[in-house]
């Protein structure tokens, strides 16, 4: 049946290459995803993936799997763009009527966005390489996806494709034109970048995605932030909880300057309703800021990183991405 397929598709029969390839879309976008940091810009470059296969299928000539065909497409033009890509730039703050407090330093990953979870779904749970070391959920966290764009992009081509895909070193060395031993070497140094980057105080797991105990920090969560009660706030966080805005680059390190950027941002009575949604695998919400005439707009997108029943990291994202959540712009008045 694929033999066919692929005769059919070299042919020219669309329909029969779509047939081939669209199991693999979701996975693929997911791989440019890790790669480049930012879900739109791997919507982009994965229609340029599968432009470039069908452009090229005739050429197909099944040494490799379609799979591993298209990985390889996949990768080599996500290096591309990393290498010319000209990434979002930096904003300034821009909340009106709220002074930040001075930053703990500034952030390099100022492109990052989230995924949502409903583009997981399809590709986190197929079948691994036997190389592959990291679990699929955490090869997708946001503090995973911030490391992997500081590092070379070659180191994180072959982290990525022999880590977390589990791919043969051979397998990856045909896909980027190298040799096995350059494949190793860059895979040494990736991994070393990679536990630099990672490393964090010993703390909690977090909660199992969907259970009792995480539904128990989300409630808590939203109970505390939606009445800007913020002694119940903070006493949610870690000692070294983590803030972040891209693309907004400041960012905060510690319960106290986190508490006092908290404070500005509830000041002159700002209220916000906030809506559940899941990104990067992790909980996460929509917030609207409630106003006079009963509208409440949508300022944003927070992402939690929870350690046992506490929050390590809060991530807020402009409110660019609620329509990729299939979150609204604005909710109606109550």
């Amino acid at each position: 049946m694929t033999a066919d397929l692929i005769s059919r598709a070299q042919a020219g029969d669309g329909d029969a290459f779509r047939e081939l390839t669209e199991p693999h879309r979701r996975e693929l976008q997911v791989h440019c995803y890790r790669m480049l940091g930012s879900f739109h810009d791997a919507e982009d470059v994965l229609q340029d993936v599968l432009l470039a296969a069908w452009q090229g299928f005739g050429g197909f000539q099944g040494r490799a799997s379609i799979r591993t065909w298209l990985y390889r497409i996949a990768t080599n033009r996500c290096l591309n763009a990393r290498r010319s890509a000209s990434r979002r730039p930096a904003r300034e703050w821009d909340v009106p009527g709220v002074e930040p407090p001075e930053p703990t330093r500034l952030g390099q990953v100022v492109w990052l966005e989230p995924i949502p979870d409903a583009f997981l779904a399809d590709a986190i749970h197929v079948p691994l390489g036997p190389e592959a070391r990291f679990e699929q959920s955490e090869s997708v966290s946001l503090a995973f996806v911030t490391a992997l764009q500081v590092l070379p992009p070659r180191q994180v081509a072959v982290l990525v494709l022999r880590d977390v895909l589990g791919f043969h070193a051979a397998e990856v060395a045909g896909m980027l034109d190298s040799s096995v031993e350059s494949v190793n070497s860059a895979l040494k140094r990736a991994r070393a970048g990679l536990r630099r980057r990672l490393q964090a105080p010993d703390r909690e797991p977090p909660p199992a995605s969907g259970s009792p105990a995480e539904d128990a920090v989300v409630a808590r969560f939203v109970s505390a932030y939606e009445s800007a009660d913020l002694g119940a706030l903070v006493s949610m966080l870690t000692d070294d909880v983590f803030v972040s805005m891209p693309p907004m680059p400041l960012e905060y390190e510690g319960r106290d300057v986190v508490a006092r950027f908290c404070t500005g941002i509830f000041g002159a009575n700002r209220r916000f309703d906030l809506v559940p949604t899941r990104a990067n695998g992790q909980p996460a919400f929509g917030a609207y800021l409630r106003t006079p005439t009963g509208i409440r707009h949508g300022t944003g997108l927070f992402v939690l990183t929870l350690s046992g029943d506490r929050i390590s990291a809060m991530t807020r994202f402009d409110n660019d991405v609620l329509p990729w959540f299939g979150l609204p712009r604005s909710l109606p008045s109550r």
